[in-house]
């Protein structure tokens, strides 16, 4: 049944005869014609009706004519063709057919295909007054006719076309519904996204202004508020929420808002006379609104009714909602249908209740689900089919995008830059049962290689269109083939997003569940690997620089994300240890290239070969240096050396043949002093190795006696007279902050720590990790307070837990040993609701404001001491490590890692030596350390990354002689003792008395 209202009409439209129609209250009519209306639009022109699928338009009275035409049946080219879809706007028609194929109809009755949208299915149609639009199947949104104020979509620099011009900046966007005003357009995404664009004079977009827009821009003050439909009118608009809210914007000059005023409204304001009515549709006209309440079967309307549209009975202009009266029999016999508002006129869709309702119009993008995934392995479906369905959802990024949303409690409508809506266990299940059909995965691999990832809008209009970046890596990570391609092509558009986008999809993967976190790791992790692999066995390729590089900078991402969020997926899970195969060959290839220099053999085509080869490895090598997380500590130390030779141009081994002339000269007794002196002559090359004397003394520095030389000056640099340095109770060292001497101590200490790293030497200066974080550019923290000054810090920490009342109880203000930490500090006290900015200023305050000059030029210095800036690449840990050495004395694997020269482990002097060695005091045993390497720091990686040779001495009268050292190498050099106290009384005096070196 139809029921009508508002201007005068033909009676019965040419549907029925004029005297079946029936009158009821207030002039609203209803009728009902042998063939059921399945769907009807009205324009400014023409009301359109769909029956048994043919169309049949009447055109309306306007300004050159007074009278209604005739009923006419739309003329197609096929008599065959069925119409499921008419929209009538403000000059002709756009009509939809079963067949998915877009029709349009201008002032003549004459219907044609629209060009351009041939091979296109589209599932719903809009119309405006000058404009069009169709979305189809797959999500695309198409557009045409007058883009005067930007309502095609297209950028503000385009004219309106005739053609079919499809709206770009939506790629990804899952949408459910789109709808055409006068010279707006809006658009719903299916977790209730709004989008709208076009003429904004009266605030019809609901941006809060009246600036015209002319690209799709969402309506953030309806985030979240679960929208399900939308309706343009003329220059207003209407949104429903679920569970019946009504939202208007726009112009309000007719009250067509239901505000209850006759003003415009440029946000998105509830009509709250409805509220609480659980309103099930809403429609607008030109200047009026039209609304229904499933619940109760009532239909209420407001805006203009100068032509009786709003069904009340009066000529007047209604500003609140106003029940329309219908007849009972439409109560009782018949459920509603749909609701049409025109220019001056209304209309309300009934069916019978026995009868089958038609399907909805309004239907969304094909996603991709549990069930679909079911048929497909199955193989309820015919092939072709399943493969055509695969290719509609795998090369749409809308589809994959409305896919798989989390529905229960409505969570897919929070959707947000923090929240994503999908649901992550029906992704995993589904996914998991399609990667077990073979032929199904094949084609799915095979569109989202070539049509998927190509389509992918680096710019996306919405945060909805990022959800495939989570669901791609999961489908990809469980193939067997093809792994290393897609995922190279993956990550290659994640960085092509904009920042914006990535930004949010970096949020996204914050808050994945663990174990997805955990496998998206592993992904890229074990990529790189293989990407790694595979050039340490020979296989070069520039293309594998540029997925490498890619790889890492997505590893680079997620490895940020699990540092903040994550502390259960830890560095080890980042590490490649491929690597360290790679290191190999680049040292091999150098080796080899070396080997024909010293062979005078040359042939120059094979020579460039080699050296291409290895600036090759070194590439790689100078990339993987940007990524930390990547390497072990070992790995990132050769990585450090490697590159060092080259630059000195000294690789592999041979740093001792280019000093350069750095020699230093110093006495024992004045070796601070000296080494200032040395340093301020400004001679010294920084770029190669040093080579130190002791004056006096004969020993050849082959890198023991420039150990010993750190080792010695480090003492010196904590007994610095003029106080540069001061020790805490933890024994921790840290920059004097009342030091009032030449900032150039401060920048001699940082040279003199950065030569000790460049030239692989230890300074026995017990630096807190707080030091290294700073030069790393990293903030130290209150657990690195309490790691310096644990009294202080566990005072901090209380503070922030006790109670307000003895917060007030301590009177603490925001001043740190007299010195004010904000301005006016001395005048504020500690409370409970600013104590945490008072525990980060103090924290502030001791490692910043209050060394700020003296760390300033203590990192001047540090940087130019070691001028190979790769040194940055490691973390704040390691970089302890490599200045202090290893804290752990794992003193077996000394034992374990020694060779033997002119004798054996079995030999009763080595077991002799072994046993006095493992009595020793732990302080004796660092003493050996010193007498033996000339530092008593364990090296990065542990004893089994120093080497320790024991030779045998025979010489005559062993029992009057004592062990001697080879520092440089080392090596001891024990006497063949003839029993263990001998061994035990010479052994003991060495590493006690024996300071001078007669051996380097």
């Amino acid at each position: 049944m139809l029921c009508y209202w508002g201007a005068q009409l033909t009676e019965g439209f040419g549907l029925l005869q004029p005297d079946k129609v029936k009158h009821g209250k207030c002039g609203i009519r209803s009728m009902c014609s042998k063939s059921p209306v399945q769907d009807m639009s009205a324009g400014r022109s023409f009301v359109g009706f769909i029956r048994n699928g043919q169309v049949s338009v009447l055109r309306l009275r306007g300004e050159d004519c007074d009278h209604d035409g005739k009923l006419k049946q739309l003329q197609v080219k096929k008599d065959s063709l069925r119409f499921r879809s008419v929209v009538c706007g403000g000059a002709g028609a756009v009509l939809l057919d079963y067949g998915g194929n877009v029709h349009f109809m201008d002032k003549s009755t004459v219907s044609r295909p629209l060009k351009g949208l041939e091979n296109k299915q589209v599932i719903q149609i809009a119309c405006g007054d000058q404009h069009s639009m169709a979305l189809t199947k797959d999500g695309q949104l198409f557009v045409w006719g007058d883009n005067t104020h930007g309502q095609l979509g297209l950028k503000k620099e385009q004219l309106g076309s005739l053609s079919v011009q499809h709206v770009k900046s939506l790629c990804g966007i899952p949408l459910a519904q789109i709808s055409a005003g006068g010279d707006h357009s809006f658009v719903l995404s299916l977790s209730g996204v709004v989008f709208g664009w076009g003429k904004n004079s009266a605030g019809q977009l609901g941006l809060g202004d009246t600036t015209d827009r002319h690209v799709p821009t969402v309506v953030n003050s309806l985030n979240r508020k679960k929208t399900v439909s939308i309706s343009c009118g003329g220059e207003h608009t209407a949104t429903l929420s679920k569970g019946g809210t009504v939202f208007t914007f726009g112009s309000g000059g007719s009250g067509q808002l239901g505000h209850n005023s006759f003003t415009d409204e440029h946000h998105p304001r509830v009509v709250a006379e409805l509220w609480g009515s659980e309103v099930s549709q809403v429609t607008c006209g030109r200047r009026h609104t039209l609304v229904s309440v499933e619940s109760s079967k009532m239909i209420y309307s407001f805006g203009c009714g100068m032509q009786g549209q709003l069904g009340n009975g009066e000529m007047i202009k209604q500003s609140v909602p106003f029940p329309v009266d219908l007849s009972t029999e439409c109560d009782h016999k018949y459920t509603f249908e749909k609701l049409i508002a025109g220019e001056n006129h209304s209309f309300a869709l009934f069916f019978k209740k026995l009868e089958s309702k038609p399907k909805s119009n309004l239907r969304g993008v094909l996603t991709l689900n549990d069930r679909m995934i079911d048929r497909w392995v199955s193989g309820t479906d015919k092939w072709p089919t399943i493969k055509k369905e695969i290719n509609t959802v795998f090369s749409s990024a809308a589809s994959l995008n409305g896919s798989f949303l989390k529905t229960s409690c409505d969570e897919h409508y929070q959707t947000s830059e923090e929240h994503c809506g999908l649901d992550f266990d029906l992704v995993k299940t589904s996914f998991a049962k399609l990667l077990e059909d073979k032929r199904s995965i094949t084609e799915v691999v095979k569109v989202v290689q070539n049509k998927l990832l190509p389509s992918l809008n680096p710019d996306p209009a919405g945060v909805e269109a990022l959800r495939l970046y989570l669901l791609l890596p999961e489908l990809i990570r469980g193939l067997q083939k093809q792994r290393t391609e897609v995922t190279g092509e993956l990550a290659s558009k994640i960085l092509q997003l904009n920042l914006a986008s990535r930004a949010v999809l970096v949020t996204y993967w914050s808050k994945l569940p663990n174990d997805w976190l955990r496998d998206l790791v592993k992904l890229f992790q074990k990529e790189c690997a293989e990407l790694i692999g595979q050039i340490s066995r020979g296989e070069t390729d520039l293309d594998f620089i540029r997925c490498l590089l890619n790889f890492l900078q997505i590893l680079q991402m997620l490895y940020k994300v699990c540092c903040t969020t994550h502390n259960d997926i830890t560095n080890s899970d980042f590490i490649i240890h491929e690597i360290n195969d790679l290191l190999d060959t680049l040292r091999a290839t150098v080796e080899d290239l070396c080997g024909m220099f010293m062979s005078f053999w040359l042939p120059e085509e094979d020579l460039y070969d080699m050296v291409t080869l290895r600036d090759y490895y070194f590439g790689i090598t100078k990339i993987l240096v940007k990524f930390p997380f990547a390497a072990d500590t070992v790995s990132k130390l050769r990585m450090f050396r490697y590159l060092q030779k080259k630059c000195i141009g000294s690789f592999p081994d041979q740093e001792m043949l280019l000093l350069n002339g750095n020699v230093l000269r110093v006495n024992r007794d004045s070796l601070l002093t000296d080494t200032l002196k040395y340093l301020k002559q400004k001679t010294h090359s920084f770029s190669n190795l040093l080579e130190v004397v002791f004056i006096g003394e004969n020993g050849v520095d082959h890198r023991g006696l420039s150990a010993e030389f750190f080792s010695l000056l480090s003492k010196s640099l904590l007994e610095w007279e003029k106080g540069v340095l001061e020790v805490h109770e933890n024994s921790l060292v840290w920059f004097n902050p009342n030091s009032t001497q030449c900032n150039k101590d401060f920048y001699y200490l940082g040279v003199i720590c950065g030569m000790a790293l460049y030239n692989h030497h230890f300074v026995n200066i017990d630096f807190p990790l707080a030091l290294f974080k700073k030069l790393l550019q990293l903030s130290p923290t209150l657990n690195d307070l309490e790691e310096l000054s644990p009294v202080e810090a566990r005072s901090l920490k209380s503070l922030l837990e006790e109670d307000e009342d003895v917060v007030d109880i301590l009177l603490l203000d925001f001043t740190v040993k007299g010195q004010e930490l904000i301005p006016n500090g001395g005048q504020i006290p500690v409370t409970k609701v600013n104590r945490q900015k008072y525990v980060d200023l103090y924290v502030d305050f001791v490692f910043n404001k209050s060394v700020k000059n003296q760390f300033k030029h203590f990192s001047r210095g540090f940087s130019e001491g070691c001028p190979l800036d790769v040194w940055s690449m490691f973390h704040p840990e390691e970089l302890q490590e490599l200045l202090h050495g290893s804290p752990k004395y794992e003193w077996q694997e000394l034992h374990q890692s020694a060779s033997y020269e002119g004798c054996s482990a079995s030999d009763e002097l080595i077991k002799n030596f072994w046993t006095v060695f493992f009595e020793f005091s732990e302080e004796n045993k660092k003493k050996f350390l010193m007498f033996l390497y000339g530092t008593d720091r364990v090296p990065v990686g542990g004893f089994s990354k120093r080497s320790l040779m024991i030779r045998q001495s025979d010489g005559p009268d062993a029992d009057h002689r004592l062990p001697e050292a080879q520092t440089c190498f080392g090596i001891l050099i024990l006497p063949k003792y003839s029993n263990i106290n001998t061994l035990r009384n010479k052994l003991a005096h060495a590493i006690n008395f024996c300071e001078v070196f007669g051996r380097g």
